[in-house]
């Protein structure tokens, strides 16, 4: 796809630097303090599940050699409940009164819920015919040992913690996350307006959440003012002692953009500057090694909408990479797009709603308020949409690509 404009790359060839980006080290984590990391290596059971035959039910453990001769009567001899050791071996024409969960004794296959029984004292008789095997949960019938449990490059939510710690698994090795250094840059931006050239801040809290949502806390935040000196202290700060550092504003071609050339006056490396895309072309990509410590710096514009957007698209795609994941490019999904929208000469990346027809397809409808310094549109959009770059040849769109925000 061709983009207007002189040093200008695509946004695909925007993602595709961040392949370049080098893995942060891994370390061996207790398995709940490894929430939200990345595994480094794949896990594997080293136990079967179940971890011994069970009931299924609350019931009556059998022998189904007597259900073959007819039986109906039984004695019951003692009961097993979950999580009690209990040696109990029934003989013929008994039972044992088992809980879910609990251990099946050796002499029994056969598992008659306690609703097809009716009990008095020590009597039980069964009500209905009952086939052999009945109720029961069967040593590894769920997964043997050696079974794979999780991937090399998942990561850890809930449930995964959930099977994992069902598999006895404790520990577990992820790869580290980044720390992270957010700078709002800008004379104007302030959480108090005291003079009426301010704006509010919406980008550090913005940013503070969503790096939350991705499981990352252990972030910077600090907002510098449009000085050079300040400037080129924060970022030598932030450069040295971070994994990342997100910038906001500073980015553009105006006397007070001075985010690119501070950074690259202090020894960092440009990967990119400006991509073909609205908003957020002005977005910055640079590396920087100091000793053994190698940084990225991610200079965001500094319009909220733009910040979003470069968010969800490329910081998301810099996080992956950072923490060992093999293709780190936001996964695109199709939807249906039944509107009509004016092509760029950028590709535009555009805040939508995504629903579901009466068909069961998946549809996405444009929103309005779409320039870059406007968010009022985010108590409805829930994706964001990419829209192809005018072209000699019209485009269909039929169906389009997006992302979730």
């Amino acid at each position: 796809m061709s983009c207007s404009g002189v040093g200008l790359i695509t946004l695909d060839q925007a993602l595709a630097h961040y392949r370049s980006v080098k893995t942060l080290p891994c370390v061996t984590l207790p398995l709940v303090q490894a929430h939200r990391h990345v595994l480094a290596a794949d896990v594997e059971s080293t136990v079967a599940l179940p971890l011994f035959t069970q009931s299924a039910v609350d019931g009556y453990a059998l022998r189904s050699e007597d259900l073959l001769a007819g039986s109906t009567s039984f004695e019951v001899i003692g009961e097993i409940r979950a999580g009690v050791a209990e040696h109990i071996e029934i003989q013929s024409g008994q039972t044992v009164r088992i809980f879910t969960g609990g251990k099946l004794p050796h002499s029994a296959d056969t598992v008659a819920r306690q609703e097809i029984i009716t009990r008095s004292h020590n009597l039980a008789v069964l009500n209905q015919a009952l086939e052999k095997g009945a109720d029961i949960r069967y040593q590894g019938e769920e997964l043997s040992i050696g079974t794979q449990l999780a991937q090399k490059g998942q990561r850890l939510g809930n449930g995964l913690i959930a099977a994992l710690s069902m598999a006895g698994v404790q520990d577990v090795q992820v790869y580290c996350q980044p720390k992270i250094a957010v700078l709002i840059t800008g004379d104007e931006v302030s959480s108090q307006l005291d003079n009426e050239s301010k704006v509010f801040d919406a980008n550090a809290p913005m940013m503070l959440a969503w790096l939350n949502e991705q499981g990352l806390t252990d972030v910077h935040l600090e907002h510098v003012i449009d000085d050079e000196s300040l400037l080129s202290q924060s970022l030598s700060n932030a450069m040295n002692g971070y994994d990342l550092v997100i910038t906001t504003g500073g980015v553009s071609v105006g006397d007070y953009d001075l985010i690119r050339p501070v950074s690259m006056a202090l020894g960092a490396k440009e990967i990119f500057w400006q991509v073909a895309q609205k908003p957020g072309k002005p977005l910055y990509f640079a590396e920087y090694q100091a000793d053994n410590h190698i940084s990225y710096l991610i200079g965001l514009p500094g319009n909220p909408a733009a910040v979003l957007t470069c968010l969800a698209v490329h910081v998301s795609t810099v996080l992956a990479a950072l923490q060992g994941i093999d293709s780190p490019a936001p996964v695109w999904k199709k939807a249906r797009f039944t509107d009509s929208v004016k092509q760029d000469s950028r590709e535009q990346l555009l805040r939508m709603v995504l629903n579901v027809n009466e068909h069961g397809q998946l549809t996405v409808a444009k929103l309005g308020k779409q320039q870059s310094h406007m968010l009022s549109n985010l108590n409805q959009a829930n994706v964001i949409v990419r829209i192809p770059a005018r072209a000699d040849a019209p485009v269909s769109m039929d169906y389009v690509d997006f992302i979730s925000i």
